[in-house]
């Protein structure tokens, strides 16, 4: 359901974790963006815009994606471990797996 009623008891994780997800859709277009124009900016400075721009959009996009590994990595520690599988062999059964 799109809307729902505000729930006072709303897990304060889960709204952080929202704000996470949302904040990457600004942070991608923003460090390319930035990356681009500082890039340019810098290679005109030192008499090179075009390779300047290239490698600006380059470390843009590596920037993205260092905040994006950087999200996964804390959406994976919030995660509850997997529940115990019971079909798999147990270390102290003296039976042989293969059989």
């Amino acid at each position: 359901m799109l809307f729902r009623p505000k729930n006072k008891d709303a897990d304060p994780q889960e709204r952080a974790l929202w704000g996470e997800l949302m904040s990457l859709g600004m942070v991608f277009p923003i460090a390319i963006v930035l990356g681009y124009f500082l890039g340019r900016w810098l290679g005109g400075l030192l008499g090179h815009p075009k390779p300047g721009q290239w490698i600006g959009l380059a470390l843009g996009i590596a920037t993205g994606f260092w905040e994006l590994y950087k999200v996964t990595l804390h959406l994976d520690r919030m995660d509850p471990p997997p529940p115990p599988d019971d079909t798999a062999p147990r270390l102290d059964d003296d039976r042989d797996p293969r059989a």
